[in-house]
């Protein structure tokens, strides 16, 4: 009897280390599985928002009302624009004047419109730089909206109004697109012609 009880005494032990084996693996599997999940959560690749948010680092800044923007070629500094309180504006405008007109066919119409933009933002000279580097995409957006453009809005200050908020909106969209934030308070015409 004393060796059959030594064969059973030893096949627990076999079952053991099959065991204890199967554990350790486990553990390792998991352990790989948990170090590869953060490794992938802190380089951006799962989990990450920063495509939704624009990166901080980079942004323009408001400039407080008093202060001077940094003024460059085809820029001036100005006041009014965004950010207006009960005594006034907040915050100073910078203005850039877009060097070429933009000439269009209206919306099913045989006429012409023909016009010379102007740009002011609350923000420092970052926005400025931004519309000179993508001037070719904010020139398009612009030839899109003025070609959307019906003939009977034109003609009337309520639709001339309405087409500055919307020239407003396809030159910060473009931004936004191109550089994660836009920036344009409004869009001023400096000549505007129909034929």
């Amino acid at each position: 009897m004393a060796t059959a009880a030594t064969p059973e005494a030893a096949a627990p032990k076999k079952k053991g280390k099959k065991g204890l084996i199967t554990i350790l693996a486990a553990l390792v599997l998991a352990g790989a599985g948990v170090g590869g999940g953060i490794f992938l959560a802190s380089s951006g690749m799962i989990g990450s928002t920063k495509a939704a948010e624009p990166e901080g680092k980079d942004l323009p800044k408001l400039l407080p009302k008093g202060s001077k923007p940094a003024k460059k070629e085809g820029e001036e500094g100005g006041h009014g624009g965004g950010g207006e309180s009960a005594e006034g504006p907040k915050y100073e405008s910078s203005y850039f004047q877009m060097e070429k007109e933009f000439t269009s066919n209206l919306k099913d119409s045989v006429h012409l419109i023909q016009v010379g933009l102007a740009v002011s933002t609350p923000y420092d000279e970052k926005v400025i730089e931004h519309l000179q580097a993508h001037e070719l995409a904010v020139r398009s957006a612009v030839l899109m909206t003025l070609a959307d453009t019906d003939e009977e809005q034109i003609f009337t200050p309520e639709g001339k109004k309405d087409l500055q908020r919307r020239l407003a909106k396809a030159i910060n969209d473009v931004l936004k697109e191109k550089e994660g934030f836009g920036g344009v308070a409004n869009v001023y015409f400096t000549n505007f012609i129909v034929q």
